[in-house]
C-alpha cells in the first residue's frame, strides 16, 4: 500500500500535535506518514509528541517555516501539507506585530512557493474565525468578507488570501479552514481556559476583560482535528470551510463554569481593562462543512470541559513553574532542549496581562 506523506507545520503546538497524534494513533489512517516541522517557540512542547515519537511513520524536524533552505527540501519529500504554524496570541500581536506578519504571512508565502515548486497535491491552510471580525448577530459564512480587528487576525486574513491566490493564479490545490475557539488538554496557558484553570488550581486570581460579556463559540480539539481531516480528504480545491463547535458562551458564563470545575469562587476573578479592538462576538456558520463533508461537532462541552480541567489537575508538571525546570523566552532552543509549557507561563502572563479569547 502506498503511503501519503504529510508535512505538518507547527506540529508541536496544541492543535498541530493533536492532529499528528490522531493521524498516527490507533484510530487514524494506516496509509499516511507524518513529518512535523516546528521551530519550537514558547508555545510548543516536545512532550506533546511523545506518544508517536517511536512510530516508524513519524519524523520530527526542528526548523523555521520562513527559511526556504529548510522548507524546500522537505516539500520535495512530501505529497500533502497541513499548515498549522502561526503566532496566535492576540494580546502579543498588539505590542509586537512584526513577528506575526513574519510567521503568519511570510512563512505561509515560503511554504506556498515551495509547495508549488515541488508539486504538492493538497495544501490545507488552518485559519481562524477571527478574520471575520466581530459578528453582532447571526453567523459568518465562508462568503463573508474578512474584517479583522487585531494584528493577529489581520495577519491570518492576509495568509488566507495569499493561499487562495495560489489556487486561483497557479492551480495549487489549497483548502482553507476557519475554526472557532479551541479548547482541550495540552493547550499552552495563555488562552482563557488553560490560563484560568491553571491559575485557579494555584489559588490565584484570574483576569476577566471588560464586562466579561464577549461571546465565543467553543470547539473541542477532537472535533477541530476531525474537521481538518475531513477537509484534507474530502474537501474541494480553492474552498474555505468553517469549523464550529456549537457551544456559544459569553466569558462570564465560561468563567462561572471554570470556577465551579476548579472549586473556586468569584472572589478570585479580577476585572481588567478591556483590550484594544476586542471583538464582541464570533460565530461561524459551519453548514457548508456539514453538507459537503459530513462534519458535525460531537464533543459535549460540559464533558469536554470537565476532562480538560481534570487533565490540567493531573498533569501539573506540564504547566506549573514550581514543578519543572524553568526555560525562559531568552533560552536558546535546540532539538535537544527540553521545553515545557511551564517554562514560559509566567513570562507570557507578565507580557500580556490577560488571556486571548
Amino acid at each position: 500500500m502506498s503511503q501519503t506523506r504529510i508535512l505538518v507545520t507547527g506540529g508541536a503546538g496544541f492543535i498541530g500535535s493533536h492532529y499528528a497524534r490522531t493521524l498516527l494513533g490507533p484510530l487514524g489512517p494506516d496509509d499516511v506518514t507524518v513529518t512535523v516541522l516546528d521551530a519550537f517557540t514558547y508555545a510548543a512542547n516536545p512532550a506533546s509528541l511523545d506518544e508517536i515519537r517511536n512510530s516508524p511513520r513519524f519524523r520530527l524536524v526542528v526548523g523555521d517555516i520562513c527559511d526556504p533552505a529548510v522548507v524546500g527540501p522537505l516539500m520535495a519529500e512530501h505529497d500533502e501539507v497541513v499548515h498549522f504554524a502561526a503566532e496566535s496570541h492576540v494580546d502579543r500581536s498588539l505590542t509586537s506585530s512584526a513577528e506575526f506578519v513574519r510567521t503568519n504571512v511570510m512563512g505561509t508565502q515560503v511554504l506556498l512557493d515551495a509547495a508549488l515548486q515541488h508539486g504538492i497535491r493538497t495544501f490545507v491552510h488552518v485559519s481562524t474565525d477571527e478574520v471575520y471580525g466581530s459578528v453582532p448577530a447571526g453567523s459568518s459564512s465562508e462568503e463573508q468578507a474578512v474584517n479583522p480587528n487585531s494584528p493577529y487576525a489581520a495577519s491570518k486574513a492576509a495568509s488566507d488570501l495569499l493561499a487562495l491566490v495560489y489556487h486561483r493564479s497557479h492551480g495549487l490545490d489549497v483548502r482553507v479552514t476557519r475554526c472557532s475557539n479551541n479548547y482541550g488538554y495540552r493547550q499552552y496557558p495563555e488562552k482563557i481556559i488553560p490560563l484560568f484553570v491553571t491559575r485557579l488550581l494555584q489559588g490565584r486570581k484570574v483576569p476577566l476583560y471588560g464586562d466579561g460579556m464577549h461571546v465565543r463559540d467553543w470547539l473541542h480539539i477532537d472535533d477541530h482535528v476531525r474537521g481538518i481531516e475531513l477537509v484534507r480528504t474530502r474537501g474541494r480545491a480553492g474552498e474555505i470551510y468553517n469549523i464550529g463547535g456549537g457551544t456559544e458562551l459569553n466569558n462570564r458564563q465560561l468563567t462561572a463554569r471554570l470556577l465551579e470545575a476548579c472549586g473556586a469562587s468569584w472572589d478570585q476573578v479580577e476585572y481588567v481593562t478591556d483590550r484594544k479592538g476586542h471583538d464582541r462576538r464570533y460565530s461561524v456558520d459551519w453548514e457548508k462543512a456539514h453538507t459537503e463533508l459530513g462534519y458535525k461537532p460531537q464533543k459535549d462541552f460540559t464533558e469536554g470541559l470537565a476532562e480538560t480541567v481534570a487533565w490540567y489537575r493531573d498533569h501539573r508538571d506540564w504547566w506549573d513553574p514550581t514543578a519543572a525546570t524553568p526555560i525562559t523566552a531568552a533560552t536558546p532552543i535546540t532539538a535537544a532542549t527540553p521545553i515545557t509549557a511551564a517554562a514560559t507561563t509566567e513570562a507570557a502572563e507578565a507580557a500580556t496581562g490577560a488571556p486571548a479569547c
